[in-house]
């Protein structure tokens, strides 16, 4: 038995941003996490000498200060650098044919130019007219200043004559984007080109995703001179940078501590029962980094109302991955290949179409330190649209299991013969990753890609249960799935436990008051 003020329970990104700041706050914080790796769906791990990211492979605003991105005010308040490679370009595999494209305000319109003519390019350039002040009013009011306790109204109140002047904006940002794309374009590929875009940012199509996080999106990839960025090292390094950041201020890491259930007494959440049957006890709070559903198993049946749980077990959930990990044989590759790819099959179908989209990553362009001499590590996954149902019956290491495996992939395969034609003759190293994968080394519900709340229907729940000192932050927590949507939710949690003056003096530190 031990005591510690804040307990964290996992340390995916959200969890380890809150644990990190909260311990530059200097709260004493453990982190217990399931796994024998700390990154959650953004952990690296290593095969025969190549290095995978498990998630995510897309980053921006990581390379410079001060920076929009709420992960990159993370960093910068712990006082972590996280060394990255610049580039701009990346391969599209469309119905419309195949060809490069670029952040910055003007390459996309080349694109539009040769695919659709002199309209589209006009249209997209009204599109950029409308959403400008839309990315400036989305990041008028950085989550850093964020926090949940009336201390908020000195803490946002530095940024209130900047959102009263942009009032008119703010309101338009709670809206689904197809609503300012109904207004603006009728070009259909533009159209699809967008839907892509919102799924990709937050697994729903223009219908379901808000205005702000495109309008966040517009703000970051649609400007002069912008560079995407890749960490050297890849997500592990990321996740090592916050790992730092944490343990340096006295923060605890507790690997391979599975929390079996939150301790609750008369409505307080006083601590967590480990698997092995060792009990932490928390002072101040308990924080859950688990998703919603995830979390709900965690609470004896008696804690909650049976109201309160059937309402946030009905949270719908995205749907899962299917990863292809492979090493390869990187000699003599197409020359100029560009390190990410975007493959979809057909627009009809709809954008959240099962195995429709096809993302194709191959970092070891970027950085070689993730593959040996002369080779390169690939990771190929289907984004939040692979059914759980079609693996839940399954049995692991079953003969079923692996054929499903065989056939499921070979649309990742056909995806990945478009870029490198030769690729199944360059195989040394192949892993597949499945839903149930993801549930049972990430612990996720049904192996999902997060919540699937659509904007304008529904909002976001934030941080709060109906628990008195249990707090939950991640992708549950907050609208868009990705690093930028549940760092910010770290950061602003962390935040409601630090005193106003403290909270004050690292808006001052990060330039942003």
């Amino acid at each position: 038995m031990s005591n510690t003020e804040i307990i964290v329970i996992g340390s995916g990104i959200g969890g380890l941003s809150c644990a990190a700041l909260l311990a530059h706050y200097g709260l004493d914080v453990t982190v217990c996490e399931s796994h024998t790796i700390a990154g959650g769906a953004a952990h690296s791990f290593e095969r025969d000498g190549f290095i995978f990211d498990s998630g995510p492979s897309l980053y921006s605003g990581l390379s410079y200060s001060p920076s929009p991105n709420p992960l990159k005010q993370v960093l910068d308040a712990i006082d972590e650098p996280l060394p990255c490679i610049n580039y701009d370009t990346w391969g599209c595999y469309l119905p419309e044919g195949d060809f490069n494209t670029s952040v910055g305000a003007d390459q996309f319109c080349d694109v539009l130019k040769h695919l659709r003519g002199k309209t589209a390019v006009k249209e997209w350039r009204k599109l950029q007219e409308v959403m400008k002040p839309l990315a400036e009013a989305s990041i008028a009011l950085p989550p850093a200043a964020l926090r949940f306790d009336w201390n908020a109204i000195f803490t946002v109140g530095k940024f209130a004559p900047s959102l009263l002047f942009k009032s008119n904006q703010v309101f338009k940002l709670t809206k689904p984007f197809s609503s300012i794309i109904d207004q603006v374009i009728s070009d259909p590929f533009i159209r699809h080109w967008l839907d892509l875009l919102c799924f990709l940012l937050s697994g729903l199509p223009a219908t379901g995703t808000s205005a702000a996080e495109m309008a966040f999106m517009f703000a970051d990839w649609y400007r002069p001179g912008v560079k995407l960025d890749y960490p050297l090292g890849g997500s592990g390094a990321l996740v090592d940078a916050l790992v730092s950041g944490f343990t340096k201020n006295g923060g605890k890491l507790h690997l391979n501590s599975h929390v079996e259930q939150i301790l609750v007494k008369n409505n307080q959440a006083i601590g967590v029962k480990l698997r092995n049957g060792d009990i932490l006890r928390a002072t101040r709070a308990v924080i859950s980094n688990a998703s919603v559903w995830d979390t709900l198993k965690l609470l004896p049946i008696d804690a909650v109302s049976q109201e309160w749980r059937t309402q946030k077990q009905q949270t719908p959930p995205c749907e899962s991955f299917l990863h292809l990990h492979l090493g390869i044989d990187g000699q003599n590759l197409p020359s100029h290949l560009p390190c990410h790819h975007i493959v979809v099959n057909d627009w009809e179908k709809g954008i959240t179409a099962e195995q429709n989209v096809i993302l194709v990553s191959i970092p070891s362009l970027l950085d070689p330190s993730l593959a040996p001499q002369g080779k390169h590590a690939i990771h190929v996954y289907t984004p939040g649209n692979e059914p759980y149902h079609l693996w839940s019956h399954l049995k692991r290491n079953s003969q079923a299991y692996q054929q499903q495996k065989e056939a499921r992939t070979q649309v990742m395969w056909q995806a990945l013969e478009r870029i490198i034609p030769d690729i199944r003759h360059r195989i040394s190293l192949s892993l597949v990753g499945t839903p149930l994968t993801h549930e049972r080394f990430l612990r996720r519900y049904r192996g999902s890609y997060g919540p699937a709340i659509q904007a304008g229907k529904a909002l976001f729940p934030g941080p709060n249960t109906a628990v008195e000192g249990l707090w939950c932050c991640g992708d549950s927590t907050f609208p868009g799935i990705g690093l930028p949507a549940v760092a910010a939710s770290g950061m602003m949690l962390a935040n409601t436990f630090a005193s106003l003056d403290q909270h004050l003096q690292l808006l001052k530190r990060l330039s942003l008051a």
